[in-house]
């Protein structure tokens, strides 16, 4: 029985429900010596704490989309095949690009909400060129069928969850296909592809987007094997102008490194309460030693090009959670490179899907006119500046500012 599915969310229901009634109803009427029925009403007692506890558990789980299986939560899931070293690009000297292509078959997904807006789809991949083998879900614009478009390409943004979290997050709780199918209609918002890779590869850990020898190539798997895949099968723009990534907590962190990285590959990021330094994630492996957090820190990598990358970023997040972050890339940010820093209240939602959510249509504006060069009619430019209009550091000190950590417990945040 599936962690996600609805069988399980009802049998937990009934349970709940049964275990409310057996003490009413057997309460007085359990028979036998004085300690059997102690025994036998602790046991109901325990019954009930207990479905009420897995009853909670499941709402909040199927709300937030943190485990998608039952191996996920046991802690038993490995989707890395191999990890061999390869190298500054990720490409262990594969022409990638030259492979053959990935035909792959897609089946309808399951699960809250992915069946809503024409349905998400999902396959099984196995990455080529980094070792992962993981699914990968794909919703496809209301435009892509239609025949007005049927010579047309679309432009893709990778959407990448928190830790832990579900590859399906961004369909089951932050609803991004929901909100942005009549946006698009519209004309507000450009005809995207949306891809949902999995990010939690290896059991109980964050890999932090890393490509680290002998463990896991996780940025080979969302840079170079996802994109190869979705270019493969479906009319996708190539990179990086038709491009961009998109994250919240963890999945902010990764968006940011991914398109500051390999501007050859993203043009475009968004950063929703995300972080520079991994050690943002406490249980990241881009943590694990001085090297590699510099080597992983969008911040580091930024200020070590000597030409600026010709990429966008567009970071939000509330004081101590996400704002330095983006103050710190802005500072040091020369053109071609542009970022956009976004000042969220403290009364705009926490560390949550609710801060989250309600940014989906905004973001999908920016990375319209990003992506496009198009913004919609009545509608403000990405250039014009949100609150608040001057950067602040907020006091923070510029090892603060650099990490996007100035608050070690907004830094070390989960989803």
């Amino acid at each position: 029985m599936s962690l996600t599915g609805t069988p399980f969310l009802y049998t937990t229901i009934v349970l709940a429900v049964v275990a409310l009634i057996l003490p009413l109803v057997l309460w007085s009427r359990v028979r036998g010596p004085k300690a059997l029925r102690a025994a036998v009403r602790v046991l109901m007692l325990l019954f009930a704490q207990g479905t009420a506890i897995t009853l909670v558990f499941v709402l909040v789980n199927n709300s937030n989309n943190l485990y998608d299986n039952w191996a996920d939560l046991i802690g038993t899931g490995n989707h890395v095949q191999q990890a061999a070293n390869l190298g500054a690009d990720g490409t262990g000297g594969i022409a990638y690009k030259k492979l053959p292509k990935v035909q792959q078959k897609f089946s309808q997904a399951d699960g809250p909400a992915m069946h809503a807006a024409g349905g998400v789809k999902v396959t099984q991949l196995k990455g080529r060129v980094s070792g992962v083998n993981a699914e990968v879900y794909v919703w496809l614009p209301p435009e892509y069928n239609e025949p007005a478009y049927k010579n047309r390409k679309f432009p893709v943004v990778e959407l990448l969850s928190g830790y832990p979290g579900s590859a399906k997050a961004w369909f089951g709780s932050l609803k991004v296909h929901e909100q942005l199918a009549p946006l698009m209609k519209s004309g507000r918002v450009a005809p995207f592809i949306l891809v949902s890779p999995r990010t939690n590869l290896i059991a109980k850990i964050d890999t932090g987007c890393a490509n680290i020898p002998g463990t896991v190539n996780a940025d080979s798997w969302l840079s170079i094997d996802v994109p190869k895949m979705i270019t493969d099968n479906f009319r996708a723009q190539s990179g990086p102008d038709g491009w961009a990534t998109a994250g919240y907590s963890a999945g902010a962190h990764c968006a940011t490194k991914l398109t500051v990285a390999h501007p050859d590959r993203y043009r475009a990021a968004v950063s929703l309460s995300g972080y520079n330094d991994p050690i943002g994630e406490r249980n990241s492996l881009a943590a694990g030693s001085l090297d590699l957090r510099r080597a992983n820190n969008p911040y580091d990598i930024l200020k070590g090009y000597r030409t600026p990358p010709r990429i966008a970023l567009y970071i939000s997040g509330e004081n101590g959670d996400g704002y330095q972050a983006g103050v710190a890339l802005e500072q040091i940010a020369k053109p071609p490179t542009y970022v956009r820093v976004v000042f969220l209240p403290r009364s705009a939602g926490g560390h949550s899907m609710a801060l989250w959510r309600p940014q989906v249509p905004t973001v999908f504006e920016w990375l319209t006119m990003e992506l496009t060069g198009h913004s919609a009619p009545g509608h403000t430019s990405a250039s014009t500046p949100l609150s608040p209009l001057t950067p602040s550091s907020g006091g923070s000190t510029h090892a603060e500012l650099a990490s996007g950590s100035a608050s070690r417990a907004g830094g070390a945040r989960k989803p």
